[in-house]
């Protein structure tokens, strides 16, 4: 049976990793410090792992990785707590303002691929683990460099963060647009595509700017060129697994990905998890 095509309405971004921040860099800066100032280093896996939480929910899910819990009970003679969870949260919101200006820069490719969408007639909206007051400082950067969406969603607008779906619901409603099918989710981390899923939206996931490298551009410019592709390949198979639609390497390989859903069906279930 031919399926009715697609009908998009909207395309949601995330922030960091996706639209900014090339490597997702500020909010792992900004976690390893704080828990440093405790006496806990943490690799750049543990820092990242949670990437895409909100960030008082990212503090306590690291906390949880049994390696820094038991690091904490070695340190203070006890287990992590609600109670350290809200004091480093405290510490990281005045560290993470600090050092957002210097990671804000606009991935290349993001305003190209927006102006395009909005040329197609498509609303853009965009949902963040910052808070709004991060995003006080995120927004008018980006905004100078090109992109400004319809809509900022935060953690802190919502009851709760990724992976629930409700800042996905709640910039569909800013922006006016249903069915959910016609609803593209645009992100960077696993939390965020499990997030996209469970609002029922198209999800495509992003790997060379965002967490799952980690890498700015420079770096991404200068690593070997196999290991880059065995990187990607590694990305791109862990997405698949989580169910993302599509996966691309960055916004900037949006377009076509909009092209191919024109021509399916109005489910998700049409299109195989993780094509490309």
């Amino acid at each position: 049976m031919k399926h009715a095509p697609t009908i998009i309405r909207a395309v949601l971004f995330d922030w960091a990793g996706t639209t900014v921040d090339h490597g997702s860099r500020a909010p792992v800066e900004a976690f390893a410090e704080i828990f440093r100032r405790s006496g806990i280093e943490l690799t750049s896996a543990e820092a990242r792992g949670p990437m895409g939480r909100a960030k008082r929910d990212h503090i306590a899910a690291i906390f949880e990785l049994p390696r820094v819990a038991e690091a904490w009970r070695i340190l203070h003679n006890r287990l992590p707590n609600d109670s350290d969870v809200a004091r480093l949260y405290a510490d990281f919101l005045p560290l993470q303002t600090g050092v957002l200006a210097q990671y804000s820069d606009v991935i290349p490719g993001v305003p190209e691929a927006v102006a395009e969408c909005r040329r197609r007639g498509l609303k853009i909206g965009s949902t963040t683990g910052y808070t709004r007051e991060l995003m006080g400082v995120v927004a008018p950067l980006a905004q100078a460099a090109g992109f400004t969406p319809d809509v900022i969603i935060c953690a802190d607008d919502v009851q709760r963060g990724r992976p629930a779906p409700w800042m996905i619901f709640h910039a569909a409603e800013r922006l006016d647009v249903f069915p959910m099918t016609s609803v593209v989710v645009v992100d960077d981390t696993a939390v965020g595509i499990e997030a996209g899923l469970n609002a029922g939206a198209w999800t495509v996931a992003v790997t060379k700017t965002g967490n799952c490298l980690g890498l700015s551009e420079r770096e991404v410019a200068q690593i070997d060129q196999a290991e880059l592709a065995a990187q990607l390949s590694a990305a791109t198979a862990d997405f698949q697994r989580r169910g993302a639609h599509f996966v691309i390497e960055s916004v900037a390989d949006l377009l076509p990905v909009l092209d191919r859903l024109a021509c399916a069906g109005p489910n998700p279930t049409t299109i195989l998890p993780g094509a490309k």
